[in-house]
């Protein structure tokens, strides 16, 4: 019996498509054109794409402040096609002062004035998806996960996830925001497999789970196969990339996986949408699992 993958997945009360667009790589350093940008995110568009994964930290440094989100407004105002139906995911709590340096600022008052910020850039009177980044050490995790929880009573956002977070923070934020945490976004990739726990809690809670730099990230991404051999050989016998099995081998994990590529180029979030459609047996998956 095959392992079969769904045409949309569940974030909350939205239905999604099953692979997201990760849009950082348009944004940070290496990033391109503003064309090449826009064009790569009407192809997400035209692939059947409703999921993009943006943040305000995605940017060069503090006078780019919100690059990303204002590209992603931009591009979806130019499509030609209907785009009610696509949730934009953004993310507070981090910032990038410049020089390629991540900082943290996790207090409530920053993450208010954070969603402000993010709400003008989107256009929009409320976020559909809004995650604190990242846990920072100098505030205590109730505190931001409590702004999180004000930014949802007051209407400013429509749900709410978390970031980089452990089994117990996940548990600790479903219990503040009163069992309204739709989402985990953390690492995960046949190179990084330590949020194995965090996925399985997600898939025993009915909480979304969002690998992100599933491919194991943009700059690593054109190695997978040669890095992981297991996947390099499954990969031949099937016809497809690397890059495309592993997305289908994380759908196939559980129906609350969604991954979000990174992707900066038309043709790569199109060969990556298109792992959706590759069903893999469970002996395949048994197998990547174990590689």
């Amino acid at each position: 019996m095959a392992t079969e993958t769904s045409s949309t997945r569940s974030i909350g009360d939205v239905q999604v498509s099953p692979i997201g667009l990760g849009a950082m790589p348009m944004s940070i350093e290496g990033r391109p054109d503003e064309s090449r940008s826009i064009a790569t995110i009407h192809a997400a568009l035209d692939a059947g794409i409703t999921l993009i994964d943006t943040a305000d930290a995605y940017h060069l440094d503090s006078s780019d402040l919100g690059h990303n989100e204002t590209l992603i407004a931009k591009a979806l105002n130019s499509y030609g096609g209907d785009t009610s139906g696509v949730l934009v995911a953004t993310k507070g709590g981090h910032l990038r002062p410049g020089g390629g340096a991540w900082t943290l600022d996790g207090s409530p008052e920053h993450l208010k004035q954070a969603v402000e910020g993010s709400l003008k850039r989107l256009g929009v009177e409320a976020i559909g998806l809004y995650q604190f980044h990242r846990p920072d050490p100098k505030t205590p995790y109730e505190e931001s996960i409590g702004a999180i929880r004000d930014l949802l009573d007051a209407g400013k956002i429509r749900q709410a996830g978390i970031s980089n977070a452990n089994p117990g923070q996940i548990r600790q934020a479903g219990e503040i925001l009163g069992g309204r945490l739709v989402s985990v976004q953390n690492q995960f990739s046949p190179a990084f497999r330590s949020s194995e726990p965090e996925l399985e809690l997600c898939a025993e809670l009915g909480i979304a789970f969002l690998p992100w730099s599933p491919l194991g990230g943009i700059s690593k991404a054109s190695e997978l196969g040669d890095q992981h051999p297991a996947f390099h050989t499954l990969a031949a016998e099937l016809g497809v990339s690397p890059q495309k099995l592993t997305l289908a081998w994380m759908l196939a994990k559980s129906p609350v996986v969604i991954p979000i590529p990174g992707a900066s180029r038309p043709e790569t979030i199109r060969d990556s949408y298109s792992a959706a459609e590759l069903t893999l047996t469970p002996d395949q998956v048994a197998t990547l699992d174990a590689a």
